[in-house]
């Protein structure tokens, strides 16, 4: 019996690592995703392109503040006119180095949200 727990032990020490990995992976991409869409949804209600990009990366900093290393946010792709849409794309650098491995993954999160039609833009 002790045998087979000193041969198992290192198995299931691995298994529990790679549960506490994968965990953190889906949390943090649901994280970047609620700020991908929260940083798009702030990006809507401005006024000027300049507006939008500063309110996203306010928006994005204070979500990811402390989650993930160097979060960026980008409006390319946004249709910025009346009847258009935001599109904001969040990435940033996951640390898996409490793993024991030195691992870092780029987590990216996209959302895209309508312009009004009869709101004027600058």
């Amino acid at each position: 019996m002790a045998i087979e727990t000193v041969l198992l032990a290192p198995v299931f020490v691995l298994f529990l690592m790679f549960l506490a990995g994968a965990g953190r992976l889906v949390e943090a991409q649901g994280e970047v995703n609620g700020a991908a869409r929260d940083a798009a949804r702030a990006a809507s209600v401005q006024r000027t392109l300049d507006g939008a990009a500063s309110a996203a990366e306010e928006i994005v900093t204070a979500a990811l503040d402390g989650e993930c290393s160097g979060p960026a946010v980008s409006l390319d792709g946004s249709r910025w006119e009346e009847g258009g849409e935001v599109r904001a794309e969040v990435t940033c650098e996951l640390d898996l180095d409490f793993l024991g491995f030195g691992a870092a993954r780029t987590m990216t999160g996209v959302a895209v949200v309508p312009l009004e039609q009869f709101r004027r833009v600058e």
